[in-house]
């Protein structure tokens, strides 16, 4: 299989091993967090899912508190008891680092910071970025997602059969590890049900009736699939009181590969036909802008108002507020729901992406972006 250079995840990583002794690697199974690790060429390596390296960890402080310099530990949602043993180790020996990789993010936030305070960081590794595999392959990347053997299988057809067993897989072994007893055919139904809300605003007890189940089960299936990063609930913004706006979440499939298995979309023919195609477009050019944004895993919402005025993508950043807005169109306008937009929420720039290859303004604080052209950092200028 083609090894990618992750640049830009690498460069992240080496910055946080600076600033924290423990950083841990949070992502979906298959998103390449190990081939990750494995190029910070490590000290030592241990691979919880390895019999061998899991045996040398039945004792841990035995096997663990001689060793020096850069040390990994894969898939440690499988032995929590191990963080209480990193804050000893850390404090005791600073020449010593720990990175930790997961693959259920809520828990694992949440077991490390009770023990890792102040000493832990954390990155979200999605699939591969557009950077990683370059502008000219923007529609596979789109297609096929970002997950590497998805991406880097020889045909299509070949993709969506991989696609089409990871999610069993998902479901049937990877859900019963993390001591979740839902039967697999119930998530699954769930999960494709999910997926013909993708981009609309998120409506527990709507989805409860059609579910047959009650709202407070429909949040909990839900916050299971968005702990495994299997689905992104974005926030609404609604700070400002004067207005009428909406306070629901919006919903997406993270992976517009897997988003696109659950549609039964194999081709890019088979999009383009689909019913789906704006809103597939809209989740994968979110998921792009979040990474370019560096806010991969929190601090971006959406706003809407009962008017009918709407923001896409909205964030604070050095003071200012900026919103994105996110059109499968040939050649955005202004329109004036972004002029709304703008004057409500006193928006220091507006960017429109769009899935064509000419950037332009629309007016004074607003420019039209291609998608292809966002880069590793967002311009602010």
């Amino acid at each position: 299989m083609e090894l990618v250079d992750r640049k830009q995840d690498q460069e992240i990583l080496v910055k946080w091993m600076k600033v924290f002794p423990v950083v841990a690697i949070l992502g979906p199974r298959q998103c390449g967090k190990t081939t990750l690790a494995r190029m910070l060429n490590a000290d030592h390596y241990f691979d919880l899912e390895n019999p061998r390296d899991a045996a040398r960890l039945d004792q841990p402080q035995l096997a663990l508190e001689d060793l020096k310099g850069l040390i990994v530990i894969d898939e440690i949602q499988r032995t929590p008891e191990l963080f209480p043993l990193l804050r000893y180790l850390v404090d005791q020996a600073k020449d010593r680092k720990f990175v930790i990789l997961g693959s259920a993010s809520r828990d694992l936030i949440r077991q490390s910071s009770e023990s890792l305070a102040g000493r832990i960081g954390y990155h979200y590794l999605g699939g591969f970025r557009l950077q990683d595999v370059g502008p000219e392959k923007m529609k596979d990347l789109w297609l096929r997602g970002g997950l590497p053997p998805s991406f880097l299988a020889g045909s299509y057809e070949e993709s969506y059969l991989w696609r089409g067993q990871y999610v069993t897989t998902f479901l049937e072994r990877d859900i019963p590890q993390l001591g979740i007893t839902i039967p697999a055919r119930t998530l699954r139904r769930f999960w494709l049900m999910l997926s013909h809300y993708h981009g609309q605003i998120l409506n527990y007890a709507e989805l409860g009736r059609s579910f047959g189940v009650s709202d407070m089960t429909v949040r909990n299936y839900c916050d299971i699939l968005e702990g495994t990063f299997m689905i992104r609930i974005l926030q609404p913004w609604y700070a400002n009181a004067g207005k009428r706006l909406v306070k629901r979440p919006k919903l997406y499939i993270r992976d517009s590969g897997l988003f696109h298995t659950l549609l039964s979309i194999e081709k890019q023919e088979q999009l383009y036909s689909s019913p789906k195609l704006g809103a597939s477009w809209e989740g994968f050019a979110l998921d792009c802008v979040s990474r370019a944004l560096g806010k991969e895993n929190g601090d971006l919402y959406f706003w809407h108002t009962h008017g009918g005025a709407e923001l896409d993508l909205f964030w604070q950043q050095g003071g200012q507020n900026w919103g994105v807005e996110l059109k499968h169109e040939d050649a955005p306008r202004l329109t004036r729901s972004m002029q709304t937009a703008i004057r409500d929420l006193q928006l220091a720039g507006l960017w429109v992406v769009y899935p064509g290859k000419s950037s332009y303004k629309l007016a004074e604080n607003v420019r039209v972006l291609c998608l292809s052209e966002i880069g590793t950092t967002w311009d602010y200028q």
